[in-house]
């Protein structure tokens, strides 16, 4: 478990996320990476010019009732993030997406990604009004064990689609439901 409780805080448009963040986001993804995390980057080793385009990216998509970004917080530093979505259309907008859920190496394995996603889980349902929850995680790396422990449920599996080079591995889809 976490020595101290993380702080949370979401964020839902994009002038809410100053530069000191920003690169707290960058430095995150970098490590999370780098270290062989499946967050997004599927081809380590990268550096700030490959996330950063991709943090603006996610800043600048914020938007109350469809994407929101969840940081948590220790000692003033950013330890681990993630990203809410949802669609406005009135055929999905029962259900979100979780994307680019990571813990700083430094921190894991110490119930600070349980938290994050359970603190998004709560966000998603009372804030957004989502039902259900979704994510697609990359087989092999222990992921539908850890969101399995979460009550999450896998739906489906794409056999090898993700190209990796320590060989090809499953897309697997996963849905959290009644949040």
């Amino acid at each position: 478990m976490l020595d101290t409780s993380p702080t949370f805080r979401q964020f839902t448009a994009p002038g809410q996320v100053g530069p000191r963040l920003r690169q707290e986001l960058v430095t995150c993804w970098i490590e999370v990476t780098n270290a062989g995390g499946a967050a997004g980057f599927p081809f380590p080793p990268i550096g700030a010019a490959d996330a950063a385009p991709a943090v603006d990216g996610i800043i600048g998509s914020l938007a109350p009732e469809t994407s929101r970004l969840l940081t948590a917080t220790a000692g003033g530093d950013v330890v681990g993030w993630l990203v809410v979505r949802r669609d406005p259309s009135p055929l999905v907008a029962h259900w979100g997406t979780l994307h680019h859920v990571q813990t700083r190496p430094s921190h894991q394995g110490q119930g600070l990604g349980t938290a994050l996603v359970n603190e998004a889980r709560t966000i998603a349902r009372d804030e957004m009004g989502v039902e259900q929850l979704h994510i697609a995680v990359r087989g092999g790396a222990g992921l539908e064990a850890f969101y399995g422990r979460l009550g999450w449920r896998e739906t489906g599996r794409r056999p090898g689609v993700l190209r990796l080079p320590a060989g090809d591995r499953d897309e697997v889809l996963m849905c959290l439901a009644p949040l």
